[in-house]
């Protein structure tokens, strides 16, 4: 059993499985950051100077003047801003992660297609390639 797992962690794709994990995690934080310093301080100011990550509402009936001091009194909150930029940095890593992959799959070579014929070696005729014998003129292939 050991020397099975040894060999699967050996294989060319559980590296690049690897590598690519890493690779997306690295990348999830930059698009993270992305949306949370880039893309969010323009869309709070078109809606009137909002900034999402801010936004929650307190489960305990109280009021917070900010997330800061919600956070120090260690009050239930739904914190609905912080799921917003959330689903917008997954959004636009899954967009990023579409475009990649078309790229690669356009860069990759596809694999030459099995042949179906052969040319038969006496009348040059082309004949399917499980034929025993030209059906063109009788010659064993």
């Amino acid at each position: 059993m050991l020397e099975e797992f040894k060999k699967f962690l050996v294989k060319g794709n559980m590296v690049d499985m690897a590598v690519g994990f890493i690779f997306g995690g690295a990348f999830a934080t930059v698009i993270k950051s992305m949306v949370a310093n880039v893309i969010m301080p323009p869309v709070g100011l078109l809606l009137g100077q909002v900034d999402f990550s801010k936004l929650f509402i307190a489960l305990d009936g109280k009021e917070y003047a900010t997330m800061e001091a919600l956070d120090k009194a260690g009050a239930p909150a739904i914190k609905y801003g912080m799921f917003i930029n959330d689903v917008i940095s997954f959004v636009i890593l899954g967009f990023v992660i579409f475009m990649f992959i078309k790229a690669y799959n356009k860069m990759k070579d596809e694999p030459e297609a099995e042949p179906t014929t052969k040319v038969c070696g006496t009348c040059a005729e082309t004949i399917p390639i499980a034929a025993k014998k030209c059906g063109h003129c009788g010659e064993a292939v």
